[in-house]
């Protein structure tokens, strides 16, 4: 098989099915050319069973990577500091550092040059959150009760003072 042909695939990341699908072969095979191709540097390995063409990787947009996050841990939210900053209630601009909740346990994956960050919590609090373009993101609201709860319980720390609470 050639990479080329993994070229036809336009998503910014995409499972061994879509592999499969694309080029026509068993899941198997998929998963094995898929293998080939992260030891030559030409994929990246997000988790099981997903991947993103590793030039691709470093010129995703901020909704790609936020798409990433969803998909890295399920169920998930972007929140935090992350989802602070992207409804513009914050000084602080995480470059890189991609923060979300979960009902999972607290994990960090490291992919390329970017950190994804889950934080767990309660079932009863996981709400508050929106759809917007395919991605789930706390509403302002629920970014600010996720950060101050989770400093409060003494499992999150963040500068106050580059908060900008005028704008909720």
């Amino acid at each position: 098989m050639n990479y080329q042909e993994l070229l036809k695939i336009q998503k910014p990341f995409f499972s061994l099915d879509d592999v499969a699908y694309t080029l026509g072969i068993q899941p198997a095979s998929a998963a094995v050319l898929c293998s080939r191709y992260v030891k030559k540097g030409l994929l990246v390995r997000l988790k099981r069973g997903l991947y993103a063409r590793t030039e691709k990787l470093a010129n995703l947009s901020q909704e790609d990577l936020f798409r990433i996050a969803n998909f890295l841990q399920v169920p998930s939210y972007i929140s935090l500091m992350t989802a602070l900053s992207y409804h513009g209630l914050t000084t602080q601009v995480q470059r890189g550092f991609f923060e979300s909740i979960s009902v999972k346990r607290t994990r960090k994956f490291e992919v390329g040059q970017f950190t994804f960050h889950y934080v767990k919590i309660r079932s009863d609090l996981y709400r508050g959150f929106e759809r917007v373009e395919d991605v789930f993101i706390a509403l302002p609201e629920k970014a600010l009760l996720d950060t101050f709860y989770l400093a409060s319980i003494g499992r999150y720390s963040f500068d106050v003072s580059s908060l900008d609470l005028t704008k909720v």
